[in-house]
Order: structure tokens, then C-alpha cells, then sequence
């Protein structure tokens, strides 16, 4: 009889949880657990010693501890539901985004043949004699677009896939630097380039990633214009 008052609810709940067959059904085990908590504090009520009842207090305790136990339990098991279905709905979301054209930070681009390349140049102030240079695989200057004198903010800009002579450029991917004179110095200014959308990928905890027609792939979250 002592044997029992002295055992706490939750440690005899957990050695009977332990002794027993595992439920198939999680949802199953754990109203088997409540039924077996309040079946054992039943039975320690009717079997406590009458000169040493149980102390209101720690009864009250472990109450509230497995309640706060099961609480707990659901509010993860609710959570990782949630973050599934918000998963998944970012997926098919981002599915949508196929075969569309996307500006992001980068200094390539990839030209098909008889391609062009579009982008942008971002100026902190207003900025002198902006150039953009293009170099192919092996860094040998393809093409220099001038831009000329330029204001703050963000510009469009467009190179037509040909060489300084005029002839179309082969196929492949294409690195840019563009630099301005911005209060008596020349600066190198940062580039977003368009690119298509091949495919769209989640996993690796990065969240939805874009993968870019010859240039690899990128977080959504750094996408700044969609078309």
C-alpha cells in the first residue's frame, strides 16, 4: 500500500507505458495514457493510508504537469501539420513559376544562340559614364555596352548577344561587371539579370529554390521582379 502513494502518477503511468505493447494508432496510445493516469490516481485516492493522505499539492502538480505533458505534445504534433501544409502550399505556388522570366542578383547570364540578355544596374547616386563589360568562359571582353551618365535607382539595360564586331556570340554563360563615376571615383555597381525558370525545388531547410536556365539555382526570396 505504501508502495503505491509513495510512486508518483506520472512515474507509475510511464513504467506501466513502458511494460506494456505499443498502440499502432499514436492518437489511440495517448487516450489509453489519460484513461491509465486517472485509472492510477483513482486507485491511489482509494488506497492511500488514512493516518498519510496524499498531499493536495503534489496531486495538483502532477496533474498539471501531464496535462501541460499532453499539451505540449499536440501542439507539436498541430505545429508539424501546419509546416507541411505550408509546404506544400508554397510548392504549388512556386510551380507556377516555370517558364517565367525572373530578376535576380547575379553577374551572369545565359545567352542562347542568336539570343539577347537583359538586366539592371543599381546606382546608390548619380553616376557618370557607366559601362557595362562582358566577358565570355575564359574572361576574354567580349562587349562593352555604354550606358553613359545615369541617375540614382534602378535601370534596365540590354545587350544584344553580339561581339564588338557585330557577330552573333555562341551559346553559354556570360559574366558582367559594370562600374560608374560616383563622386570623382570610379566604383564597380552591383547587376540583376533576367533569367527563365527551368524548375522549381524545396528541401535542404533553404526553402523554395529556382532553378535558372544555365546559371544553377536561387532562393525565391531573392527574386525582385517576376514577368
Amino acid at each position: 500500500m505504501d508502495g503505491v502513494s509513495n510512486n508518483s502518477y506520472i512515474d507509475s503511468m510511464r513504467w506501466r507505458r513502458e511494460e506494456g505493447a505499443e498502440a499502432a494508432d499514436p492518437s489511440e496510445q495517448q487516450k489509453l495514457e489519460q484513461e491509465d493516469f486517472f485509472k492510477l490516481l483513482t486507485e491511489q485516492l482509494n488506497m492511500q493510508d488514512p493516518t498519510k493522505p496524499v498531499d493536495n499539492d503534489q496531486m495538483i502538480s502532477q496533474m498539471t504537469s501531464f496535462s501541460m505533458a499532453e499539451g505540449i505534445s499536440q501542439l507539436s504534433s498541430q505545429f508539424t501539420q501546419f509546416t507541411q501544409n505550408m509546404s506544400s502550399n508554397q510548392a504549388l505556388q512556386a510551380s507556377t513559376m516555370v517558364g517565367r522570366d525572373v530578376l535576380v542578383p547575379s553577374n551572369k547570364t545565359f545567352v542562347e544562340s542568336g539570343g539577347t540578355a537583359t538586366g539592371a544596374i543599381a546606382l546608390e547616386q548619380s553616376g557618370y559614364g557607366t559601362k557595362v563589360t562582358i566577358k565570355d568562359k575564359v574572361g576574354q571582353v567580349v562587349d562593352v555596352i555604354d550606358l553613359g551618365d545615369m541617375s540614382q535607382g534602378l535601370h534596365d539595360f540590354s545587350w544584344d548577344g553580339t561581339n564588338s564586331a557585330g557577330e552573333p556570340v555562341p551559346e553559354g554563360v556570360y559574366s558582367m561587371t559594370a562600374q560608374s563615376t560616383m563622386g570623382g571615383e570610379r566604383v564597380e555597381v552591383p547587376l540583376q539579370m533576367r533569367a527563365k525558370v527551368q524548375s522549381v525545388s524545396m528541401g535542404n531547410g533553404e526553402g523554395v529554390v529556382l532553378n535558372l536556365k544555365g546559371l544553377g539555382g536561387i532562393k525565391f526570396n531573392q527574386v525582385s521582379e517576376i514577368s
